[in-house]
């Protein structure tokens, strides 16, 4: 398993339309990809209700895990879009 800690960038946080992007990107992989903020850990990163139930505003931290065929692929999409302000994608 694969993880790394990632700040959201993204000055609205994770509402909807990150959350859709994020997810439609961990679809794309075979691997299992999971994000931990706070108290709610380990959502599926596949699942649009799990991402929103993160509620992770600016600045938070979140742990993104992966584990499968194409983890660090998978890992390396999902850090960049939350880093990078999901930049372009909006």
């Amino acid at each position: 398993m694969l993880e790394k800690k990632v700040t959201v960038n993204n000055e609205l946080g994770i509402h909807a339309r990150p959350a859709t992007l994020l997810v439609q990107a961990a679809s794309r992989f075979e691997a299992d990809i999971f994000l931990t903020k706070g108290d709610v850990s380990r959502i599926n990163g596949k699942s649009i209700m799990g991402v929103m139930m993160l509620a992770a505003e600016l600045g938070a931290e979140v742990l993104v895990e992966t584990e499968g065929t194409d983890a660090q692929a998978a890992l390396d999409a999902v850090a960049e879009l939350l880093g990078n302000d999901f930049e372009g994608q909006i």
